[in-house]
């Protein structure tokens, strides 16, 4: 896209209803009230009777509405209009290629177009507008006013915590189901995967209005439970000594045992069968208490890893609930689901789709995975009517789920167009591929120690005790771990690099985290200064136009559904202000050092509520 000078016109006009005043400007022109070349001193006196709050979030919206009526009265259909930032600031703060898109249509070169455009949109130019211009082809770009940039930065220091928050979604009820770890085996560092996109998926979620509920579907029946329960009777001879040894590593250990005697042995194998059975069952005493005993040590433990990356559960879903009911399912509808091999109960994907067959039933009669799923979305329902169902799982199960929204589209319609799938890549170390199988597991918990050791090391900082430096160091560890998962697209893998993820000068959490708790040191030094966003207009300024794109960032990072946009925005706004401090004298009582201050403050709050719509915590000082 090249822009270049062109056409420029100006003129400010106190207004904040804009758009509801758009139609009131078309209707008193063609009555003659309004002459086309603008009557100053009639649109001032329109103006002022409009309504006098701002909103900050809009300005998107008025210029593509301002765009859209502009074509309207050219007699001109709209489809599209695009408003975007420029990749080049001098290029201006908002820009449009509506006339490249509409030319043809209007039957004139897209200057002349573009000149014809910005002829209309001067009569109802709104006050957040300096300056409109046609650059090179027939690009249109939008200079904002000094005043749209002080009053808006003033918003958003009202704002405080809502700072960069919509309402697009308001009314709306969604429920968002991510990390669903399995008890009897470990958290490893895939569940941090799906609990950092899931977290930071259902924040942003809430941040744009939404009713949201948290939901966790873990597998506390199944094929993998009985693997462990066998492999704790092999550690040791009797209920009571398995547990009194109890513990997420040894149901770790047993996991394994099972997992490898299920593979190699048969007689094995075939114990394995029949201990699963019996949990479906409940009709073993000893097995019930193992169950028990095992279930309820992992499901504390799997709380202890969650308070740690500040997620709170509102729903718990577990497959030995679901897998009943989505049996029946399966059972009563004969003209969706048939007979496979050795009496199992499939579902014949449509190859022409890609889709393949998948057991629901399987040849003992147990509900699979794919039934348990189909329960679950009719439980989560009942629960809660939600209008969305947001489901994370790893890029793993990508065809598995595909087959399952295919059945579920026949069984329950309505709600497989509510439910979206989305998936992620996998978590890996240097060293390579984890195996729960095999019990070369990297537990969550052990890559947060590991991480937490090297943070504690680099922080260097006198006026911290050894307990507040340990609470600091946690923080930093998670939000590297964090920063490193939802700094690129959701869909693809990640080698976690401990040097990088621990940067205090690079792309990475702590770096967010340090150029936060640098702006709280400038504010802490400032004391009781006035801080004061009204009282120097600097449209020019780099950090001020990075602030006021915050909303926008989210409000994109919600209709995707990626995080990484936010994380990328923070990480420029972060270099935007450390270049700013490094260069600017802020504490020097000048005539605009209040204004100045206004801008770290919005730094802080900006970067504050940023780190928090990714789950990342933000200590004071570091």
């Amino acid at each position: 896209m090249i822009f270049s000078p062109g056409i420029t016109v100006g003129g400010l006009f106190f207004v904040c209803d804009t758009i509801s005043n758009i139609a009131k400007l078309r209707s008193r022109k063609k009555r003659g009230v309004l002459k086309s070349t603008g009557d100053n001193r009639q649109r001032q006196t329109l103006f002022e009777k409009s309504a006098s709050c701002y909103d900050a979030h809009m300005i998107e919206e008025k210029l593509e509405t301002l765009v859209r009526e502009a074509l309207s009265v050219l007699d001109v259909q709209v489809n599209t209009v695009l408003v975007e930032s420029p990749a080049e600031p001098g290029h201006g703060d908002y820009a449009t290629n509506a006339a490249l898109m509409y030319a043809k249509a209007a039957g004139l070169s897209p200057r002349e177009l573009a000149a014809n455009l910005v002829n209309e949109m001067m009569r109802i130019l709104p006050e957040e507008v300096e300056a409109i211009e046609v650059a090179g082809p027939g690009f249109i770009n939008f200079r904002l006013s000094d005043t749209y940039f002080s009053r808006a930065l003033a918003e958003a220091l009202n704002q405080k915590g809502n700072w960069g928050h919509n309402e697009t979604l308001k009314g709306k009820k969604v429920i968002v189901e991510y990390t669903d770890p399995n008890p009897f085996k470990e958290f490893h560092i895939g569940h941090l995967m799906s609990n950092a996109i899931g977290e930071s998926i259902a924040r942003i979620i809430v941040a744009s209005g939404a009713e949201t509920k948290r939901a966790c579907y873990q597998g506390d029946v199944g094929m993998h439970v009985a693997k462990a329960v066998y492999g704790m009777k092999q550690l040791h001879s009797n209920t009571e000594s398995i547990q009194a040894h109890l513990s997420p590593v040894f149901l770790g250990k047993a996991y394994a045992i099972g997992a490898n005697a299920y593979e190699s042995n048969e007689t094995a194998k075939a114990s394995i069968v029949e201990i699963n059975k019996k949990i479906y069952s409940r009709e073993d005493a000893e097995i019930n208490t193992l169950y028990d005993a095992g279930r309820a040590v992992s499901l504390k433990y799997f709380e202890v890893i969650y308070k740690k990356l500040g997620t709170a559960f509102d729903e718990y879903f577990f497959e030995s609930k679901t897998g009943a009911f989505g049996k029946q399912i399966v059972i009563d509808n004969p003209q969706i689901f048939e007979k496979g091999e050795g009496g199992a109960v499939v579902y014949r994907g449509d190859e022409a789709k890609g889709l393949h067959t998948r057991v629901f039933i399987n040849a003992e009669g147990l509900p699979t995975y794919e039934a348990k799923e189909l329960g679950l979305a009719k439980i989560k329902y009942d629960t809660y009517p939600y209008d969305t169902s947001i489901v994370i799982t790893a890029n793993e199960v990508n065809a598995y789920f595909k087959v399952l929204l295919d059945a579920m589209s026949k069984v329950f319609p309505e709600l497989a167009a509510k439910t979206i799938h989305i998936s992620h890549g996998m978590l890996r170390l240097p060293t390579g591929k984890m195996s729960s199988r095999t019990g070369d597991v990297i537990t969550a918990e052990a890559l947060i120690a590991d991480v937490k050791e090297k943070a504690f090391e680099k922080i260097d900082n006198s006026a911290f005790t050894n307990e507040k430096k340990n609470e600091v160091a946690e923080q930093v560890a998670i939000g590297a771990i964090k920063y490193s998962i939802l700094r690129q697209a959701s869909n693809k893998d990640i080698i976690f690099d401990f040097d990088q993820s621990l940067s205090f000068e690079g792309d990475s959490g702590p770096y967010l985290q340090y150029a936060h708790a640098r702006a709280l040191s400038v504010l802490a030094k400032a004391h009781d200064k006035k801080i004061d966003a009204l009282s120097y207009h600097h449209s020019t300024n780099l950090l001020h136009k990075h602030l006021l794109r915050y909303p926008s960032v989210v409000s994109r990072a919600s209709t995707e559904r990626e995080p990484h946009y936010i994380a990328t925005y923070l990480i420029e706004l972060a270099r935007e202000f450390n270049g700013y401090y490094g260069n600017t004298i802020i504490l020097d009582g000048a005539p605009d050092e209040a204004y100045k201050l206004a801008l770290v403050k919005a730094t802080t709050l900006t970067l504050k509520n940023g780190l928090h719509l990714l789950g990342i915590p933000t200590p004071e000082t570091m």
